[in-house]
């Protein structure tokens, strides 16, 4: 199954470019000058008001718990697919609300050889960010942003590597389905393409088990459009 989303990735991934055509102009894209009365003179409504986007990438999620079973040792890997949408915020300043909707799989590891357990926690998930657009060319732009995300799971797996059995995530007392908690990161667009990093911190207790607290942490790199 991960083969295939894998290859899946890959060929969106090698698509992308062809999707973002050259001659389309997604940057910095100067209006009629708008007149105003005072020391500011003319002025340029610079950028776009609204954008939609679409995101495909991959995360390398980890689950930190005081439970023992669920603290993860290392990181699950999964895929991050998604659309974007976002509005600026005001004409005078390039700052952006953005939110979307996206599938996450996130999950963790924990143990090793025949003690060994990993859990897959996917969810449908929708951040709330603002980003702020520094422009480095005329097609170039640098775009930090911060905010949060909330999050429903949808499915996923618990498997015991040592009695070879497999059961839920969700449904057979270990996780809850709901989480929420900060997303911080950066992104890069170039005209219509746009890559960025980020890092999700968990702060919802994510474990059925309220006398342990357990979080999902996760970083993710996405690549994609915008139009």
């Amino acid at each position: 199954m991960k083969k295939t989303i894998l290859l899946s990735l890959l060929c969106m991934m090698l698509a992308l470019p062809a999707i973002a055509q050259p001659g389309r102009y997604y940057g910095r894209t100067p209006q009629p000058r708008v007149q105003t009365v005072g020391r500011h003179g003319n002025e340029y409504i610079a950028w776009h008001r609204y954008y939609f986007g679409l995101r495909v990438g991959l995360n390398a999620s980890h689950v930190n718990s005081d439970s023992q079973l669920l603290d993860g040792n290392s990181f699950q890997s999964g895929l991050n697919i998604g659309v974007a949408a976002g509005t600026q915020l005001t004409w005078r300043a390039p700052l952006f609300l953005e939110t979307g909707l996206y599938y996450s799989q996130k999950g963790g590891k924990s143990g090793s050889g025949n003690n060994k357990f990993t859990y897959d926690l996917n969810y449908l998930e929708v951040p709330l960010l603002i980003k702020y657009k520094h422009f480095i060319g005329n097609q170039t732009s640098i775009q930090p942003y911060a905010g949060g995300y909330l999050a429903l799971g949808t499915d996923g797996d618990i498997k015991n590597y040592g009695t070879r059995t497999a059961f839920s995530s969700y449904d057979d007392g270990y996780f809850n389905r709901f989480d929420g908690g900060l997303k911080i990161g950066c992104g890069v667009g170039y005209n219509m393409l746009y890559m960025d990093a980020s890092y999700d911190i968990g702060l919802a207790n994510i474990g059925q088990d309220n006398f342990n607290d357990t979080h999902n942490g996760c970083f993710t790199l996405n690549i994609g459009v915008n139009f």
